[in-house]
């Protein structure tokens, strides 16, 4: 079968339908949007486009299904999660195809997404059998405290567009494990990832209303009515600061639980004491991942006077080295950025930088279509006063700084509103320690450009976003805690 063939037939083979109460089903009244390949600026497909009112018809399954699920014995819900990470690796291949189709990530990075994203499932179904109460005798002996850990209730779930998958596994895993029901709204640009992952979890016996997804190319007006409704008790978000904050405000008349996992405008300090060509190997990990299209890529690159020069030199050089092009292409390792509109940012910041003063090393400029391609990009001699140092890039683009101090690369690094990760690259115990201690981050990777990690709690500090997900402390987000006191 050709490539096409085989897209064909794999796009054929994906829901486009709302799920509501375990039943595929279009929207009402009847619409649909198109989702659309970044590599060609092509329509894949279209999907059912959920109105307020089939949000409202997912809450009401939600509801109606959470008493039975939230009495769920542990262990099953447990072996519903292993069983689909059991299926989500068997079929990593066709998954990660269909999300290089829909967001434009190389099909190697797509593949690790995928793996990525079953580690989720893996990691949650063990902390099922894991939430833990306790009970304890009061301190003047006349009672017992009896503390019960009990799942918040149902859940919305909002989901970004660029990683697609994993955004959904490291949301709905602690909200099985938990036993929260669930309505999860996926990105308008890539509903197909989440849309195959929904029938994944139906065929791993995850019962009908416990999850429903509802695409739509209205995301406030579908989600607004959810969170004011009354029912939903809990929100988790990932995306941008702005929406996180009017989401956060639309929250607060019914006092929902709040997780948001928001922007970010991470540094990237490389002291002169660091392994340079390690520190450029980190840093095109940091920057490039997703096409440099993720909330953690290193954003601001500050390096010590000493060996500024080489550094950028050998970034540089990987960089304008790095082959552009489709991600189901063998050998590409950039992809297209997701629309137009990403493209337009990514250009308009590299020439305010220019205009400030900035030096092209390499790239700078956008590849000719089809498809929304930057080449990848690094700029030296980046002044404070360029956008780029305080606006997340979402693309290609690296800009150096060059700093004389470590309390200068601190106090660089620290002067944002943003704090979800750092980068530091250094041999010195003590500095590492003194500098990851005064990062204003909810992250930091020492001596490496990924931290990304199912088993380790994730999230950010001030505009960056509440809460975590992943780790022991994920399914928390999850839970309430009721205390019974119990006469002796």
């Amino acid at each position: 079968m050709s490539q096409p063939d085989q897209v064909d037939a794999l796009l054929g083979a994906t829901p486009k339908h709302l799920l509501i109460d375990g039943r595929w089903r279009p929207s009402r009244p009847e619409r649909t949007f198109e989702v659309s390949d970044p590599a060609t600026g092509k329509p894949l497909c279209a999907v059912a486009d959920a109105t307020p009112a089939d949000g409202l018809a997912a809450l009401d399954a939600a509801v109606a299904a959470q008493p039975a699920w939230a009495a769920h014995p542990p262990r099953e819900r447990g072996e519903i999660l292993r069983r689909a990470f059991e299926l989500i690796t068997a079929r990593r291949e066709e998954l990660a195809v269909l999300m290089t189709l829909e967001m434009g990530k190389p099909l190697a990075e797509s593949r690790g997404e995928v793996a990525y994203a079953a580690e989720f499932f893996r990691w949650f179904a063990e902390e099922a059998v894991r939430v833990h109460g306790d009970c304890a005798l009061a301190p003047d002996g006349r009672s017992r405290f009896l503390v019960m850990r009990q799942p918040v209730g149902p859940s919305l779930l909002v989901t970004p567009w660029n990683f697609p998958m994993a955004m959904g596994t490291r949301k709905i895993g602690p909200a099985v494990a938990a036993g929260c029901t669930m309505v999860v709204k996926p990105a308008e640009q890539t509903p197909l990832s989440m849309l195959a992952l929904a029938a994944i979890l139906a065929e791993a016996g995850l019962p009908d209303g416990v999850l429903n997804v509802v695409p739509t190319s209205d995301p406030g007006g579908l989600v607004a009515p959810l969170l004011a409704d009354g029912r939903i008790r809990k929100l988790s978000f990932t995306g941008s600061t702005e929406v996180g904050r009017l989401l956060l405000g639309q929250s607060a008349d019914q006092v929902l639980r709040v997780s948001l996992e928001l922007g970010g405008n991470a540094p990237f300090l490389v002291f002169a004491d660091a392994d340079v060509p390690a520190a450029v190997e980190g840093a095109l990990v940091a920057k490039m991942r997703n096409i440099g299209e993720a909330c953690t890529a290193a954003n601001r690159f500050s390096v010590h006077a000493e060996i500024a020069e080489e550094f950028t030199a050998r970034l540089a050089e990987r960089m304008g080295s790095l082959t552009v092009g489709p991600g189901l292409e063998e050998g590409v390792q950039v992809g297209p950025l997701v629309d137009e509109a990403a493209r337009q940012k990514v250009s308009a910041l590299v020439s305010d930088a220019v205009a400030r003063g900035a030096r092209v090393v390499t790239g700078g400029y956008a590849l000719e279509g089809p498809g929304y391609f930057y080449a990848p990009t690094v700029l030296a001699d980046v002044p404070g006063t360029a956008r780029m140092r305080h606006e997340e890039i979402f693309g290609p683009v690296a800009p150096v700084t060059v700093f004389d101090t470590e309390e200068q690369a601190v106090r660089w690094a620290n002067d944002t509103p943003y704090g979800l990760v750092s980068y530091v690259y250094t041999r010195d115990l003590a500095r590492g320690l003194r500098v990851c201690t005064a990062l204003e981050s909810g992250m930091v990777g020492w001596n490496q450009g990924l931290v990304s990690n199912p088993a380790a709690p994730f999230g950010g500090v001030k505009h960056s976003g509440l809460g975590r997900e992943g780790g022991r402390v994920g399914i928390e987000e999850f839970l309430e805690t009721k205390y019974v006191a119990v006469p002796t």
